[in-house]
Order: structure tokens, then C-alpha cells, then sequence
């Protein structure tokens, strides 16, 4: 019984290690987007998902930090969504800000979630936080995705609802251009 306790404990600690190593992974990954403007397109659902699919996107990897990397999403001339990443001992969480033209917090902002134990250093899944199902009860099984490919040529957004992927825009991070910044 003592060895089961001793085994279940360092595959707990080693399986917490090799999650924080892919997550560190993850954010040397997204370094070299940092100070860059992207194009993204809607690829799921093809049409029909307002606003994404009648408006220029871009995201813009605009403040890196070792612990925090902000990206002010554009859809149109609304810009009013920044997605905020911020490293911790217990992984990465995303949180959405979104703001008033006059910088004020929106009515709905701070929603997002803490990464899950299946996120790679090419993937993360943010499943959807108390905070979040407290503010937002029909996103309380939302989860949220970043994924860039292993050629480094695309990173996706994809939010999923009760586990059916509802939104998919992909940004071709091959082509971004220098942000000014």
C-alpha cells in the first residue's frame, strides 16, 4: 500500500512537471509572434458567424512578458478584445478583456479558464473557469483552444461548446507583419 501511495505521488509530481514543461514550451513557441500582426480567416463554421464572417480579423501578439503575453484580437473596426495569457505555477490561464472604446471594463469581461493536463507545448485547452460559469451560466462547459501547427505557419482560436466545435479562425503566422510596437 505505502509503494501505491509513493507511485501515485511522483507520477503526480513528474505528470505537474511535464505539464509545466510543455506549457513553457508553449510560450517559447508563441515568442517569435511577439511584436506582430496577423490576418485570420474564419475556417469553422464556414459562413455565417457574425461578426467573424463579414469583417477583416487580426491579432496582434502585442505585449510579451515572461509571465503574461496580451493579443488585442480586431474584428473590424471593434476593438474592444484583448486575450490575456498569464503563466503561474499552476499552468496558463486565458482570460478575454474586453473594453469600451473609452477603455472601461465591459459588463462581460474576465471570462476564460485555466489550461488543462491534455495541453502540449502546440496546444492548449482552457476549459472554462468558476469565475467564468458565475458570470456566463451557458459557458460554463465552453472551452477554448490556441493552437499553433508544428510548421509555425498557422495559430488557431477555437472556441467549443458542450464539446462541439462552434468557432474555428485561423491566423496565418507565416506572413505576420512588424506591429510598430
Amino acid at each position: 500500500m505505502k509503494n501505491c501511495i509513493l507511485v501515485c505521488l511522483l507520477l503526480m509530481f513528474f505528470g505537474s512537471a511535464y505539464a509545466q514543461e510543455e506549457l513553457i514550451m508553449f510560450r517559447e513557441n508563441l515568442e517569435p509572434l511577439c511584436g506582430k500582426t496577423f490576418e485570420g480567416r474564419l475556417v469553422f463554421p464556414a459562413e455565417g458567424r457574425e461578426p467573424f464572417s463579414s469583417n477583416p480579423m487580426t491579432m496582434t501578439v502585442a505585449h510579451c512578458s515572461p509571465d503574461t503575453v496580451k493579443i488585442p484580437f480586431h474584428v473590424g473596426t471593434d476593438r474592444s478584445r484583448t486575450w490575456v495569457l498569464s503563466f503561474g505555477n499552476d499552468g496558463l490561464q486565458l482570460k478575454h478583456d474586453h473594453r469600451h472604446e473609452d477603455g472601461t471594463p465591459d459588463e462581460v469581461t474576465n471570462y476564460g479558464g485555466l489550461s488543462s493536463s491534455e495541453s502540449t507545448a502546440w496546444e492548449v485547452h482552457f476549459p472554462a473557469d468558476e469565475e467564468t460559469a458565475a458570470m456566463l451560466p451557458r459557458a460554463k462547459d465552453n472551452v477554448w483552444t490556441m493552437a499553433i501547427d508544428r510548421d509555425a505557419k498557422i495559430f488557431s482560436y477555437i472556441l467549443s461548446v458542450d464539446g462541439k466545435k462552434a468557432v474555428q479562425i485561423d491566423f496565418d503566422i507565416d506572413l505576420g507583419t512588424e506591429s510598430g510596437l
